[in-house]
């Protein structure tokens, strides 16, 4: 289960989120298209929270469904490195839609969805090349899509 829009998020709102058994989902395109201020990604971090990372895609809020747009803005606004945002984007998201344990992860016995990009410096360059296509060839449930 998750619990989202936490972008007004305090120490208090924190220290229940910690023992909710939810998982804290943040919407940084959310705040960029409402130009609201961003969720407490570090504080929530440092404090021992999980967070999860997505779009709310929506015609009123968030116009955009560009899941690299929300890992990079997590980075640049929200204090999350590039490992973080990542994982907040995948396992992490994968838990909060109740699938972890069918995807969010490359596992023997899992759904085999992922993407293999054209080569980067390093993992960490991800997020801050929003703006280019470095997908190279995509694969869901298996099979190159």
């Amino acid at each position: 289960m998750s619990v989202d829009h936490l972008e007004f998020t305090g120490e208090e709102e924190i220290a229940l989120l910690k023992n909710s058994g939810t998982m804290p989902t943040l919407l940084p395109s959310t705040a960029f298209f409402l130009r609201l201020h961003y969720a407490p990604a570090r504080k929530m971090i440092d404090a021992g929270l999980p967070i999860a990372l997505a779009t709310d895609f929506n015609p009123g809020s968030s116009p955009s469904g560009n899941m690299p747009f929300v890992i990079a803005l997590s980075c640049i606004y929200m204090g999350m490195d590039p490992s973080e945002a990542i994982n907040a984007a995948t396992i992490n998201s994968a838990y909060a839609m109740g699938v972890e344990k069918t995807n969010g992860t490359i596992l023997a016995g899992r759904k085999a969805s992922f993407f293999i990009t054209k080569p980067v410096a390093s993992i960490s360059s991800i997020p801050y090349n929003f703006g280019s296509n470095l997908i190279d060839r995509v694969f869901l449930n298996g099979q190159e899509f």
